[in-house]
């Protein structure tokens, strides 16, 4: 990772100042050099990149532009993972796992992934990757304080060499201390992307290259929570309260290529087009759980927290995990209607241990687990007037059951009103770390063959000036989960055994979400209020009745102008519920039905400013627990974090 940072520092200057602005002769053109739209002495005849030619393109094609404006919704993605945060409950610490407030943020795909699931919220997945188009080299810097010792930052560049070829290179780079003993947070995001298409668009391509890792210490949360809820003042310093773990860590590192590209087979493009299309995508994935004391302290007396071990210290255990996706269509395009893409594809994993496990009764855990899937299926877009439509249905012809049918409609009713409709149904295979687990912990091995989980979800929104408002119903079937299997004597001892578990019954989900905005004059109150409602037979899918977030504002420009500010208070609030534990030693949460948390507000008071292109951040962070009882958790035995004051900045460059 050394060699990646240092590789970036050497590059990005030489980039920024090879770059030279030259008067172009005829008309806009990426092939010829650009004045900045930042520029503020300008040439008789220099022409001036637009805001709408700096472009941001997902996987699947779709493109916005760079946005430098300062909004209460941009302001609330000033945050580790650069997205809206409402319906996640971060950990006290910075980089930590995350609960989910909000079951419908939950991602499915049909294929096995690795597990470990509460160690994926800051990895980045292959559709989670930007492409760009820029008329001239732009930079972002974002930078933020994180908790006691530490910083957050994610830097960027991106440049078209012409208008035909882009690159970009960034790096995400976190370390954060916390408050708690054992908690210290460290990770690095590496990304390099590069687009290419030719100039009769006959041939495109985008791919990109990530590396990234992602350390945390493992507390396993407060032993007395008595003591944290106390307000006693000693325990104000929180690294007097007991945690469980005090040398434990847990590490995920992946390395991923990808590409996708197509190529026209009819020489010039038309009405009808004919296109060759394949997609490429190798990872590996390694996650380690390391404990170096197997037995943890309760006040004076040794708990064994995860139950009896191979190992008496030195606990290292070690997941490896490899795949190769491949998918290969043809696809025919006519405006009048559509486009059809017809694809196979080949899906392999191998997830792997580096023993085997054989019990005295003759059962047997296995090193690995080896998958070859490979499905058919097609693709159908349609956009035309205010319509806007993609259907894809896929099932496999290998031996494993498994399907998947997504259907999207959007219509747009006009600039400002847009109505949005999805179903899906997924006939999803297991995630490997629930049929196969090896640990040094006796009880965290086992060997499985659960069934396939079946999805059906179907959504629909609307998005006009008035109110913007989402419904989602969703029926599980199959569901898998993580529970505590613990027995009465274990849990009397703080024991904790977590085993995976699947629900026969059926799981009926609905979610209701709805947000508004009203302004009077300099001052704005925005909202988004959540209700999700759950119809199940037991309690396996637990998530808070109500989720609310409402922020109070004022905004106004000064100094000519030059100066645009915000500042106000932000409310969040969820009802109480069982909220699932978190398990380090399987980086899972897992379902519990002892402990309640919720109930509780969190205020923050914030200052935004704007100057230019750079947009200033400032945040005292739950300002109550100045003179609240200490009685905030984001999972049981987890606190909440406490009154922090922090400060962040994104300034973007355009050369």
């Amino acid at each position: 990772m050394r060699i990646f940072v240092f590789l970036y520092l050497l590059v990005v200057p030489t980039l920024l100042f090879s770059q030279e602005k030259k008067a172009p002769k005829n008309s806009l053109d990426m092939n010829t050099k650009y004045s900045s739209i930042t520029d503020t002495v300008k040439k008789k005849k220099s022409l001036v990149a637009k805001i709408e030619q700096y472009q941001i393109i997902t996987l699947e094609h779709d493109s916005i532009h760079v946005d430098t404006s300062l909004t209460i919704k941009s302001a609330y993605k000033q945050n580790h993972l650069r997205k809206d945060e409402f319906g996640l409950l971060p950990f006290s610490n910075i980089g930590q796992t995350y609960n989910t407030l909000q079951y419908s943020l939950t991602n499915f795909s049909p294929y096995p992934e690795i597990g470990f699931s509460g160690k994926h919220f800051n990895y980045m997945e292959a559709d989670q990757i930007r492409y760009y188009s820029v008329p001239t080299p732009l930079t972002e810097l974002f930078f933020n304080t994180t908790i006691n010792k530490g910083q957050n930052v994610d830097s960027f560049i991106t440049l078209n060499t012409s208008k035909n070829l882009n690159f970009s290179i960034a790096y995400k780079g976190l370390r954060s201390e916390g408050d708690y003993i054992n908690q210290l947070v460290s990770a690095g995001n590496f990304r390099f992307t590069t687009s290419y298409f030719t100039t009769d668009r006959r041939y495109s391509i985008n791919a990109h290259y990530a590396f990234q890792d992602i350390s945390n210490e493992e507390n396993g949360g407060i032993t007395t929570p008595a003591d944290f809820e106390s307000d006693n003042k000693d325990f104000k310093n929180r690294q007097r309260l007991q945690v469980y773990l005090t040398d434990a860590k847990s590490f995920l590192k992946g390395r991923r290529l990808f590409f996708d590209h197509a190529f026209r087979i009819n020489s010039k493009e038309g009405n009808n087009n004919l296109y060759v299309t394949h997609q490429f995508n190798y990872e590996n994935k390694f996650f380690e759980y390391n404990q170096a004391t197997v037995l943890s302290t309760v006040g004076t007396s040794p708990v064994m927290r995860f139950g009896e071990s191979y190992l008496t210290s030195g606990i290292n255990d070690q997941t490896k995990y490899e795949r190769l996706y491949n998918k290969v269509g043809v696809a025919y395009e006519n405006t009048l209607l559509g486009k059809f893409n017809f694809f196979v594809d080949d899906f392999r994993s191998n997830y792997e241990y580096g023993r085997v496990i054989v019990y005295p009764s003759g059962d047997v855990v296995p090193n690995n687990l080896f998958l070859q899937i490979n499905n058919f299926g097609g693709q159908y877009e349609y956009q035309k007037n205010k319509w806007n439509g993609r259907f894809l249905y896929s099932r496999s012809i290998t031996n494993q059951s498994l399907s998947n049918l997504d259907a999207k409609l959007r219509y747009d009713y006009n600039d400002k009103i847009q109505f949005d409709f999805r179903y899906r149904n997924i006939n999803k295979l297991p995630n490997n770390n629930y049929n196969l687990y090896q640990s040094s912990y006796v009880e965290y091995n086992w060997s499985k063959n659960f069934k396939n989980e079946k999805i059906n979800s179907l959504s629909a929104s609307v998005l006009t000036p008035w109110l913007n408002a989402e419904v989602q119903y969703t029926v599980l079937k199959d569901h898998l989960y993580f529970e505590d299997v613990s027995k009465p004597a274990q849990a009397a001892v703080n024991t904790q055994i977590v085993n995976p578990a699947q629900y026969g019954n059926a799981i009926n989900y609905l979610e209701i979400k709805a947000s508004r905005e009203f302004k009077f004059g300099h001052f704005a109150l925005d909202n988004t209020l959540l209700y999700q409602k759950v119809g199940q037979s037991d309690q396996i899918l637990n998530v808070p009745h109500f989720v609310t977030r409402n922020t109070f504002y004022y905004s106004s420009q000064f100094f000519d102008k030059a100066l645009y500010l915000q500042t106000g208070v932000v409310f969040n609030y969820f009802t109480k519920y069982y909220a699932n534990d978190y398990n380090p030693v399987i980086g899972e949460f897992f379902v519990q039905n002892k402990k309640e948390i919720g109930g509780y507000p969190l205020f923050d008071l914030f200052l935004n400013a704007r100057i230019r292109q750079t947009r200033f951040y400032l945040k005292a962070e739950h300002i109550n627990a100045l003179f609240s009882k200490s009685d905030y958790y984001s999972a049981p035995n987890n606190p909440y974090r406490d009154f922090v004051i922090r400060f962040g900045l994104v300034w973007n460059f355009f050369q």
